[in-house]
């Protein structure tokens, strides 16, 4: 297990890709959702205020 852990000597190249890589992957499913939420907020808040 420690063997695979090492990666043979490339551990301190591989591991930090992998977290890069699900941070950027994270960060692509996060920041749509938000700004999603945003709108529909901003929507509820346009459709709210043309009703009075």
């Amino acid at each position: 297990m420690i063997e695979f852990l090492q990666m043979g000597g490339y551990a301190v190249f591989v591991w930090p890709s992998y977290g890069i890589a699900a941070l950027v992957l994270w960060l692509n499913w996060y920041l749509p959702r938000k700004q999603h939420d945003k709108e529909l907020r901003l929507l509820k808040r346009r459709v709210k205020a043309e009703k009075k």
